[in-house]
């Protein structure tokens, strides 16, 4: 298992770049390049137990064991490198950069909040 998850992951890198900007394509006589926000997450697990003395467990058993893994990805779409006349052009699509950054400032404004409440109090001691 563990072996699997280590291939997954040196073989990540590649994959992104290819997903975070796809083929080429032309629209209209323009050239465009998508582009996406792709993140990646693989994990595993292992587990064992053995009661001590012969002792039994909960369910009456004595020895235990486990195994697990998991992986996930995903793509936002977050808009297109387009080529005019001036070169290429980036286009965004606003919906998606509103789904990605709605997070992002959600996270900075709490952090921040922690920073200003963990500073105002060692102020006032």
């Amino acid at each position: 298992m563990a072996n699997l998850i280590e291939k997954l992951a040196e073989s990540v890198p590649s994959w992104g770049a290819k997903l975070a900007y796809g083929e080429k394509s032309t629209l209209g006589g323009h050239d465009l390049i998508p582009v996406a926000l792709v993140g990646f997450g693989f994990g595993g697990g292992e587990g064992s137990s053995e009661m001590p003395d012969g002792g039994l467990g909960p369910a009456g058993m004595g020895v235990g064991e486990g195994r697990g893994g998991g992986g996930g990805g995903y793509a936002v779409p977050i808009g297109a490198y387009v080529g005019g006349p001036d070169g290429l052009e980036f286009r965004p699509n606003r919906i998606a950069l509103m789904v990605v950054a709605v997070p992002v400032v959600t996270a900075v404004g709490l952090a921040l909040a922690q920073i200003i409440r963990a500073f105002r109090g060692s102020t006032q001691s």
